[in-house]
C-alpha cells in the first residue's frame, strides 16, 4: 500500500493472517469462533463458570449465555448452578460434547497439517522464533509503561 513502511506491511498481513486463521478452522466447520472456543476451554479444563468462560474468552456475559445455551439445546453442553455460590453458573461438556470435542481436535490437527503443506520445518522454526522476539518485545515494552 502507497505510504506503508515495511513495518506497517509486516503487522497488517500479521495481523490479518491470525484474523483469517481464527475464523477459518471454525468456517471449514460450520461454526462460528465463539462456539469452538467453549467448546475447546470445556474440553480442556472440565466443568467452568460462565464467569471464568467470558474472562478467558474476552465475550460478554450476555453472549456466554446465549452460546452456551445454544450448546445444551444442542446436547453438547449441560449447565448446573453452582453448589458452592447460587449466583454463578457451571458449564461441562456432556458424553455427545466431549465425543464432539475429541473430533474436532481431531480436526483440526487435519485443518494445521494442510496449511503446512509445503512450508517445511526449519521456515516453522523461524517463523516461531520471531514470534517470540515479538513478544518479548512486547513483554518487555509492558513492562517499561
Amino acid at each position: 500500500m502507497e505510504g506503508e513502511t515495511t513495518e506497517d506491511t509486516f503487522f497488517r498481513l500479521f495481523g490479518e493472517a491470525a484474523a483469517q486463521l481464527r475464523q477459518g478452522f471454525a468456517r471449514s466447520i460450520g461454526m462460528s469462533v465463539q462456539r469452538v472456543q467453549i467448546l475447546v476451554r470445556l474440553h480442556r479444563n472440565g466443568e467452568t463458570s460462565h464467569s471464568e468462560l467470558r474472562q478467558t474468552l474476552g465475550i460478554d456475559g450476555a453472549s456466554i449465555t446465549r452460546l452456551v445455551k445454544e450448546l445444551e439445546r444442542d446436547g453438547l453442553v449441560q449447565r448446573r448452578v453452582d453448589p458452592a455460590d447460587n449466583r454463578y453458573t457451571l458449564a461441562s461438556l456432556t458424553p455427545a460434547g466431549t465425543r464432539f470435542a475429541i473430533e474436532l481436535r481431531e480436526r483440526h490437527q487435519d485443518y494445521q497439517e494442510r496449511l503446512l503443506d509445503g512450508v517445511d520445518k526449519q521456515d516453522q522454526d523461524r517463523v516461531l522464533q520471531a514470534l517470540q522476539r515479538l513478544r518479548d518485545n512486547l513483554n518487555r515494552g509492558d513492562a517499561d509503561t
